[in-house]
C-alpha cells in the first residue's frame, strides 16, 4: 500500500495488485474519501491494482470531485476543469506507480460516477472500461466523442431517490451514440449499492476483459 506523494496533487491510496494488466481507479461519492471504495474494488477485481483519490472539493465538510450549484444542478465549467485535472492525475500516477493508462478501468459511485462520465465524454481520459454506479449525465459535449470499443457498465436503482430514472438512460444513449458498448443494469434498490450488483459488475468486467 502506498500513500500520496504531494506532487500528484490528490490525496489517494494506491494498492499494487498481482495482475499488473489492470488498474481500477476508484471514485467515491459525496462525503466519501480514498478509503470508501477499496472494498468494492477488491470484489470487482481481486487481483487488480487499485488507485483511489479523494475529491478536492469540500461541500459542507463533505469531499466531492466537483462543485454543484444545487442538488442535481452541476457547475459544468468546474466539472469539466476537474475532469481534466483528475485525468491528468491518473496519467501522472501511471508514471509514478508503473501502470499503463490504457489498462485503467474507471469505477465511480454517484458523484464519482459523474466525474468518471465527465472524463469520458470530454475525452480527457478514455479508459479500457468503466463501471458507473448511480450516474447522471455530467454534461452534453459540443462534439460527440469517439468512444468506439469502450465498454461501460451502468448500474441504476429503480427506487433511487437522488437520480431520476431518465438520467441514467440518457447517459447510456449518449455513450452508445458515441460508439461505446453499454450494459445498463437495473436493481430494485435505492441510491445505495447492493452486493448482487457488485457481483454482476465483477462478472461483466471479467467477460469484458476476456472478449
Amino acid at each position: 500500500m502506498k500513500r500520496s506523494p504531494s506532487t500528484l496533487g490528490f490525496v489517494h491510496r494506491f494498492i499494487s495488485g498481482k495482475d499488473r494488466r489492470l488498474t481500477l481507479v476508484l471514485l467515491h461519492g459525496t462525503g466519501g474519501n480514498e478509503e470508501d471504495l477499496i472494498p468494492l474494488g477488491s470484489v470487482l477485481a481481486p487481483d487488480a491494482s487499485l488507485l483511489s483519490p479523494r475529491g478536492k472539493v469540500v461541500e459542507n465538510g463533505l469531499p466531492r470531485f466537483f462543485h454543484r450549484l444545487a442538488e442535481g444542478l452541476f457547475d459544468v465549467e468546474d466539472l469539466k476543469f476537474r475532469s481534466r485535472e483528475l485525468a491528468d492525475f491518473v496519467n501522472d500516477a501511471s508514471a509514478t506507480y508503473g501502470f499503463e493508462p490504457k489498462s485503467v478501468a474507471l469505477v465511480g459511485y454517484s458523484n464519482g460516477a459523474n466525474i468518471a462520465a465527465g472524463m469520458i465524454l470530454g475525452e480527457f481520459l478514455v479508459p479500457a472500461a468503466a463501471m458507473l454506479f448511480r450516474p447522471m449525465v455530467p454534461f452534453t459535449p459540443d462534439n460527440p466523442p469517439n468512444l468506439n470499443g469502450l465498454r461501460v457498465f451502468i448500474s441504476s436503482g429503480n427506487f433511487d431517490q437522488m437520480v431520476p430514472r431518465g438520467e441514467s438512460e440518457r447517459l447510456a444513449r449518449l455513450l452508445r451514440d458515441a460508439g461505446a458498448k453499454v450494459t445498463h443494469n437495473r436493481e430494485d434498490s435505492s441510491h445505495g449499492l447492493t452486493n448482487e450488483e457488485a457481483r454482476k459488475a465483477s462478472r461483466w468486467l471479467l467477460d469484458s476483459l476476456t472478449e
